[in-house]
């Protein structure tokens, strides 16, 4: 009898760990937040304390898993502090269960970083610089592209459905501006490997031993600038300083594209189409009615495209600053 992912248990869960990985766990199946795939921490008999993830089918082909896991392992290669995942006893990192597939991690716990001196803000660039060269050695051929023609453009042509006329006239004006720009702007840019979710909660402090990268679920091929500006405090007019403290740590290790600084705001509003067209494909999840009880409607659609406004005016500013050398 098919278990299937909204219905896995603990008895399921520990089958599925301990079949791939040759070692018998304790009965401890100790559920942790994830909205899109199922987490557990699991505790072996000799008292190791593991985290199995169970992937969403639909979300990820295993070529993609893989790819992902391969920009891990090559990170893990080069020495930066990441979560790589554990090898299973046929050699490889990813198992199957029922049809759905999962893979297992040594747990590692930190905090959040403080952000309080410029030093700060020049480890953060170091670390990135590392991963960045770490994942300029290979491509992700089963990952996205993150440019406008192939991702943003699909994604505004997905959201028009779920708003009326009127408001998709407003989406459709706002984002074919948004488009317009960003084209022009990502011509000449180089894509590599690239983390894809950068942001500082993805970066922890661990006590005695330094900072540590999670979380690579959103990989992509893509400008090695959008790893920075998740970092920023504020827009990139208004960040120049951490700007510039990112950038001397990550050219410690990697040369960058100053031009790609063009692409900040741009890859800002591409951000907020993207999750918007995420939301759109869990509308008829139970947990995503919960969590978002006013996605779609009216009112939510006027403040969502009123944000891409003014974002959209953002980078018309960032535009004229950059004609003028000002930015």
């Amino acid at each position: 009898m098919s278990v299937g992912f909204e219905n896995l248990d603990p008895n399921s869960i520990l089958d599925a760990v301990e079949s791939v990985m040759g070692l018998s766990l304790t009965g401890l199946t100790a559920p942790l937040p994830s909205y899109i795939n199922r987490v557990y921490e699991l505790q072996s008999m000799d008292g190791e304390r593991l985290i199995a993830k169970f992937y969403r089918p639909g979300r990820w082909a295993r070529e993609a898993l893989q790819d992902e896991h391969d920009f891990v392992a090559d990170c893990a290669a080069d020495e930066v502090p990441v979560v790589a995942p554990l090898a299973l006893a046929d050699g490889g990192t990813i198992g199957e269960y029922d049809g759905i597939l999962f893979s297992v991690f040594p747990k590692r716990s930190g905090r959040e970083m403080d952000l309080h001196t410029d030093e700060g803000w020049r480890r953060l660039g170091s670390l990135v610089g590392r991963i960045h060269l770490a994942g300029s050695r290979r491509e992700a051929t089963n990952r996205l592209q993150m440019h406008p023609e192939t991702t943003t453009v699909p994604e505004i042509e997905q959201l028009l459905g779920f708003m009326s006329l009127h408001q998709a006239e407003r989406f459709t004006e706002v984002t074919s501006r948004i488009v317009e720009i960003a084209l022009r702007e990502f011509e000449g840019i180089e894509f590599q490997r690239i983390h894809g979710d950068c942001h500082r909660a993805n970066i922890l402090e661990r006590p005695d031993e330094g900072l540590m990268v999670i979380d690579f679920d959103d990989m992509v091929m893509g400008p090695p600038v959008q790893d920075i500006w998740l970092l920023l405090p504020d827009h990139a007019n208004h960040a120049r300083h951490e700007i510039n403290l990112i950038l001397e740590g990550y050219e410690q290790f990697m040369d960058f594209d100053d031009r790609s600084l063009r692409l900040v705001e741009i890859l800002r509003a591409m951000r907020i189409i993207y999750f918007l067209s995420w939301c759109s494909t869990q509308v008829d999840d139970f947990r995503f009615k919960t969590t978002f009880p006013d996605w779609g409607s009216a009112l939510f659609w006027q403040r969502e495209i009123a944000d891409l406004e003014h974002q959209y005016h953002v980078i018309l500013n960032d535009e004229r600053l950059n004609a003028r050398g000002l930015l």
